[in-house]
């Protein structure tokens, strides 16, 4: 992904957070130059074969992660938009294979028929159980260490479904941004995606 060229100033400190590295899921990353922070954010992109309609999502969760060299705070902010492109690919890959949420039948003959609700939830653990996907095949795990399944099976807490609701109803303790939240969501976006790339 080539990034908008926001104007990114000069900070008076490097801009840090926790990150996963190669055999250490929570390392301390510092950027000290808008130029390193910039690259940083692009490694973390899709392929440019992904759909438009999700590429174009999660781009805009980049641009949220590149602008919090301003204010950290916007990075909480590209967690959600990100969180919910995940959404947006697993329904588009598998909404066909998860059954939808029930919905309740409209008694008016004039009113259309709504649209397929799914769980977030069901979409997650069909990556797990329908899919097969284990820690091994996300790369930011197999790299860095750590555990994501779970939070995808629902045998830690918080899930991504989780994390997404908080972030989407208000949780006043939401604090500093995830490590690895947003990479993780690529790979995950990316395994999703596996066979469709293999066929374009």
């Amino acid at each position: 992904m080539a990034l908008p060229h926001f104007d990114l100033p000069l900070r008076s400190s490097p801009l840090s957070l926790i990150w996963p590295v190669p055999g250490n899921p929570v390392a301390f990353l510092h950027f000290d130059t808008a130029d390193e922070w910039r690259a940083f954010v692009a490694s973390l992109s899709l392929d440019d074969r992904i759909p438009d309609i999700v590429r174009l999502k999660y781009e805009r969760a980049q641009k949220l992660f590149l602008l919090g060299w301003l204010d950290a705070d916007l990075i909480k902010g590209a967690e959600l938009v990100a969180l919910t492109t995940l959404e947006l690919a697993l329904k588009d890959r598998f909404g066909g294979i998860v059954p939808p949420l029930p919905t309740k039948k409209s008694t008016s003959p004039d009113m259309a028929t709504p649209a397929p609700r799914y769980s977030f939830k069901a979409l997650l653990r069909h990556l797990v159980d329908g899919e097969g996907l284990t820690d091994a095949q996300i790369p930011m795990i197999e790299c860095c260490g750590g555990n994501a399944i779970g939070q995808l099976s629902g045998e830690m807490r918080p899930t991504l479904e989780d994390r997404r609701n908080a972030a989407a109803h208000g949780d006043p303790f939401d604090g500093a941004p995830v490590s690895g939240l947003i990479e993780l969501v690529r790979d995950l976006i990316m395994f999703a995606y596996r066979v469709y790339l293999q066929e374009n």
